[in-house]
């Protein structure tokens, strides 16, 4: 079913790998995490038969507790001309996807969440690809893709309908189990009925419902509560089958003073929990954010918990609400992979003391650093002058949790922390492509879904750049 493309369109997709590709498991019989290495990390095989389920209520599917997010693939360089002016490009690993695709589903995944944005357009093939490739019958997996229809070129009925069969062609499938109003709330009520109300797209959408080519459809939230609140307010004519939000335990109480924007999990959780509409569950870990905290809460969470990863922390608070469907997980490497699969084989639900000390006391920990609440979705791009607004973000974040952002040329530590920001910065980043490139157009913002006004965190970051260069005051 996938339709024509040229060689180095295909590249992108299969990154110059066998589609079909022989798969060893990881896993085997036993309790995870039976073996703890010096460092306190599970080694242990893991189970294939522990996977934690939870049932939709509408349709009665059993989904496991992990999904998985097709949003953060692995990528390699590929240089198809081999030419000197022709720079390599990074494309998909998709031997790589089809190893994890299949090792996941050996051990139990069958929610897998695309989209037509993700991966500059490539996700829905890739994992299409893999999908076909790890032997499963379609039966056995749920397959979850979204109406990503962002650009006003986009709205019409008729562009509606073309990316959702374009979906089913590029995911080899009739049908999709989970369909979403990709990033409602975005541009508040009237950016909502642009897309799929005027249009009739969404009468249209509840009509394939019927039909079967969609088993349930649902919409996933950023931003104006206006649109979450208007869109249950009208269950009893829609019929949400499930609802896509954003929640963390940083998040439940604090997502406000992360961005005003936002809206507490609590909120969101409890209105679903409310209706009984069940909640699958992103950025449990807030971009990689709680994965890579400072290292005093790295501390704090392993004084509890030794042997437990930063991560499982977030992946069992997200896990552990009675309405959670799924938690989705973008997981890019195996190491990724195995460690959700160790947390949720089985899942061990958090006691009412461990959900209040992260709520409370490890959430402020977290909060209190000055990060910048960038989630690497990659929605900001592509920059039209060439800016790696993620990489960015995620270099300066990475530099506040390791204490390597002096406040004053008297810092103490002020020369070790320049240094290591300057020499980072210039590693992560390419020269031509850092925030001093920034013109502040502004075309990012309104892509981005924690409404981060990034043309001004670019010229804060360029000034702190050129202030760290010249030795001038911070």
């Amino acid at each position: 079913m996938m339709k024509d493309v040229s060689r180095r369109d295909f590249l992108k997709i299969t990154g110059a790998a066998a589609v079909t590709t022989a798969v060893a498991s990881c896993g085997g019989s036993g309790s995870a995490g039976a073996d703890i290495d010096p460092n306190g990390h599970h080694t242990g095989e893991i189970p294939t038969d522990q996977m934690t389920y939870r049932q939709n209520p509408t349709t009665g599917d059993k989904v496991s507790i992990l999904g998985y997010g097709m949003m953060r693939l692995p990528t390699m360089m590929v240089d198809e001309n081999e030419k000197d002016d022709v720079p390599a490009e990074e494309v998909i690993d998709q031997e790589q996807v089809n190893r994890l695709v299949k090792v996941a589903l050996d051990h139990g995944v069958n929610y897998f969440d695309t989209s037509p944005a993700y991966c500059k357009g490539f996700s829905e093939q890739s994992t299409g690809i893999a999908l076909k490739a790890s032997g499963y019958d379609r039966s056995k997996y749920y397959i979850a893709t979204k109406l990503s229809n962002f650009s006003p070129n986009q709205w019409s009925f008729e562009e509606g309908k073309k990316m959702f069969e374009n979906s089913l062609t590029y995911l080899q499938t009739d049908y999709i189990d989970y369909l979403l109003l990709h990033g409602v709330g975005m541009g508040g009520m009237e950016n909502l009925n642009s897309r799929y109300m005027d249009n009739g797209l969404l009468d249209w959408l509840m009509e394939q419902r019927e039909k079967g080519r969609i088993r349930n459809l649902g919409f996933s939230y950023h931003g104006d509560i206006e649109v979450f609140d208007y869109l249950l307010s009208e269950q009893e004519k829609y019929h949400w089958d499930f609802v896509q939000i954003q929640l963390n335990y940083v998040d439940w109480h604090n997502a406000n003073e992360l961005n005003p924007r936002n809206t507490d999990g609590e909120y969101l959780y409890g209105e679903l929990e409310k209706r009984g509409i069940p909640a699958v569950i992103m950025e449990p870990l807030l971009g990689g954010r709680l994965a890579k905290v400072p290292d005093h809460v790295v501390a704090h969470l392993k004084q509890r918990r030794p042997e437990d990863s930063v991560a499982s922390w977030a992946f069992r608070y997200a896990g552990s609400k009675p309405g959670v469907l799924c938690v989705l997980s973008g997981m890019t490497y195996m190491e990724h992979l195995e460690d959700n699969l160790r947390t949720y084989c089985p899942l061990e639900v958090l006691e009412e003391e461990d959900v209040k000390w992260l709520e409370g006391e490890t959430a402020s920990l977290i909060v209190s650093f000055p990060t910048i609440a960038c989630n690497d979705c990659k929605y900001c791009m592509p920059c039209p002058y060439g800016l790696d607004i993620p990489s960015i973000f995620v270099h300066y974040n990475k530099c506040v949790n390791k204490g390597n952002v002096p406040e004053s040329q008297q810092a103490e530590n002020y020369q070790r922390a320049r240094r290591a920001f300057l020499v980072g910065y210039d590693r992560s980043v390419p020269r031509l492509r850092q925030a001093d490139h920034c013109i502040g157009c502004g075309q990012c913002v309104v892509h981005c879904p924690q409404n981060i006004n990034i043309p001004k965190e670019m010229q804060r970051i360029d000034r702190f750049v050129e202030a760290l260069k010249q030795g001038l005051p911070l």
